[in-house]
């Protein structure tokens, strides 16, 4: 039962730090006529699905680092039997990091769903480091984040990522 109880406590201790720097953090900022008129921040179908353009190779861009690690437990047979722990960045066009942390907190809910999906197909059993498995996450995490905040993203990086075993 004891090795049970460390991976739940962590797993709600990360969840719980990611809420409260979420609101910590907090932009005051102005909020976009776009949130205003849509306040769920939900884009229509088709942006999450249209291609961007890409940037040019040595284009200027900017990077906007998510303040917390994603703690994502693993579940086989009803049991926590190893947690998935990730660090991400967001690759956004010149000057529109603000835009990123303005709705962090709604990313982070989009992402943790995305990567506790992925973990319920198995993504993350076996070696979950292959490239296509990083892949589609990838692109997941970065169609999650497009519906979100729309075209200024252009690709979502995992700076970190471990998995610790029960």
């Amino acid at each position: 039962m004891k090795p049970f109880i460390l991976p739940v406590v962590l797993a709600l201790f990360g969840a719980g730090a990611g809420a409260g720097a979420g609101i910590f953090f907090k932009s005051t900022t102005e909020v976009s006529e776009e949130l205003i008129t849509n306040p769920c921040g939900d884009a229509p179908e088709t942006a999450a699905t249209t291609p961007v353009e890409e940037l040019e190779p040595g284009a200027p861009r900017d990077f906007a680092r998510l303040n917390n690690q994603f703690i994502i437990p693993v579940v086989e047979d009803g049991r926590v039997t190893s947690l998935v722990v990730m660090s991400l960045q967001l690759e956004v066009r010149p000057g529109r990091t603000e835009s990123v942390f303005t709705v962090e907190p709604k990313l982070r809910d989009g992402f943790l769903q995305d990567m506790f999906n992925h973990a319920n197909i198995g993504g993350f059993s076996g070696n979950f480091t292959t490239g296509s498995n990083m892949r589609r996450l990838r692109n997941e995490l970065l169609q999650t984040a497009r519906r979100i905040i729309g075209d200024d993203v252009t690709d979502v990086l995992i700076t970190d990522i471990v998995r610790q075993d029960a």
